[in-house]
């Protein structure tokens, strides 16, 4: 894809709402972190915006080793909400940190508006140790702006105690299986659903990756064409007609919304009896939901017609190097201890981090999991199941090069749906209208 520097700058700026021209025309994105850069005595501060647990911990264990360097790593929100932050900070020149995590799909908009660095002469070789299709996640027109932290092929976790207590002996294999599951567990009792979506802005990948994996494509770039169809295109109404209907019959929890106490409360005491999410989750169910130890197990996702093998990506994150850093080569060295060293990757993964190379997938020390998630499993190997979701079929869906503006306006149209105000499809037609409108105020050509 080809974009002027001017036109993704617009495109950061709309979703932050505060992006200067001055900024805009002078190819630089002004952004400064708040530490004070490398003292003469080699000693080091970097700062570290992620929403994954396990970035922490290998900053416990990097500081272990080299005692000049403190990294200091902060939780602001979501993957979307640290989305926001980052374009606020960017905008005002002040704020921002030394790096932060990224989802695959928002490094080409942060990149084209020059507030990433160019890793590229720094990271000569390393393709060779990630799948083609997670290092082509990184890069933006053939430049590196990233290193892999993670993937996110999607599954099925279930607690099995409340499948058992439902009469259901085994994971649903087909969506079908999986509609006749969430009548049983609904008839548990008014608490109990299958899952819960409230249609709200964290839940906007998920819903996205679960139209890819029943074959959809609503989205088409080409240069600064796009195409968005969110109404006709035939995996979206698929996805679409069968969560109406899970919504129409009461089948899902539609007041909670994902990541809130509340939904930790759900998945904890089995009243939210399963969820489709990336790979990523055990580390976040361990943390998040401890109360159901021993009753998760993990199974690929259901299909839409039986005996296919089709999944789809939810998430999948890198550490990318902010524009203007005064740490550029601590910073690196530090990114690429938690992607690229053995060490560093062996420590997330025990940790209960979902691998992006293509090592960790065959390693013991990924197969073999963690006392503590083997034993929130159920003694399950729930690793070989996770490494499977990883080798299925993937279709073609595309992410918009605004993305952000997907996931910051999503639940303004679905969650009408999910509150009963109007249908699924009435809301997708009013948010595909909004995007074609952004897209086009933005300069983008929409193919129609």
């Amino acid at each position: 894809m080809t974009f002027s520097i001017k036109k993704s700058v617009a495109v950061l700026g709309a979703a932050a709402m505060m992006v200067s021209v001055a900024a805009c025309g002078s190819g630089d994105t002004g952004a400064q972190s708040d530490n004070s850069g490398t003292s003469a005595d080699g000693k080091a501060t970097i700062t570290v915006w992620s929403w994954d647990t396990t970035i922490e911990d290998a900053a416990k264990k990097y500081m272990e080793e080299n005692p000049n360097v403190t990294i200091k790593v902060s939780n602001v929100g979501t993957s979307a909400q640290t989305q926001v932050s980052l374009n606020n900070a960017i905008a005002a020149g002040k704020g921002a940190p030394d790096i932060s995590l990224m989802e695959y799909h928002s490094i080409a908009q942060f990149a084209l508006s020059d507030a990433l660095e160019d890793l590229t002469d720094k990271t000569s070789g390393f393709d060779a140790d990630y799948p083609a299709g997670i290092w082509k996640g990184v890069q933006v027109n053939g430049k590196v702006y990233g290193l892999p932290v993670d993937s996110g092929p999607n599954a099925l976790f279930y607690n099995k105690a409340i499948f058992d207590k439902a009469g259901i002996s085994e994971a649903p294999k087909t969506w079908e299986e999986y509609y006749q599951d969430a009548k049983k567990i609904r008839a548990l009792g008014d608490d109990y659903y299958i899952t819960s979506d409230a249609g709200d802005n964290n839940q906007s990948t998920v819903f996205m990756s679960l139209i890819a994996q029943a074959g959809g494509a609503p989205f088409k770039v080409d240069g600064d064409k796009v195409s968005i169809d969110l109404v006709n295109d035939e995996g979206t109404k698929k996805a679409v007609e069968y969560w109406q209907r899970m919504i129409d019959e009461d089948l899902i929890n539609t007041k909670v919304t994902s990541w809130s106490d509340e939904w930790n409360k759900g998945l904890g005491d089995g009243t939210i009896a399963s969820l489709v999410t990336g790979a990523w989750m055990p580390g976040n169910l361990l943390s998040g939901a401890a109360q159901a130890s021993g009753n998760f197990r993990v199974a690929t996702v259901p299909q839409w017609n039986e005996g296919e093998n089709i999944n789809s990506f939810n998430g999948g994150s890198s550490l990318t190097l902010i524009k203007g850093t005064k740490n550029a080569d601590a910073a690196f060295k530090f990114m690429e201890y938690v992607c690229h060293s053995k060490e560093g990757i062996k420590n997330r993964v025990s940790s209960g981090a979902f691998p992006a190379d293509s090592e960790s997938f065959k390693s013991d020390y990924y197969l073999n999991g963690t006392d503590d998630l083997n034993k929130y499993f159920g003694g399950q190997k729930y690793t070989e199941v996770l490494a499977q979701a990883a080798e299925q079929e993937v279709g073609d869906f595309e992410f918009l090069p605004f993305w952000s503006q997907v996931q910051n306006t999503f639940g303004d149209y679905a969650g009408k749906a999910y509150r009963k105000e109007e249908k699924l499809s009435k809301s997708m037609e009013d948010f595909q209208k909004s995007l074609i409108d952004y897209a086009e105020g933005q300069g983008f050509t929409v193919e129609k």
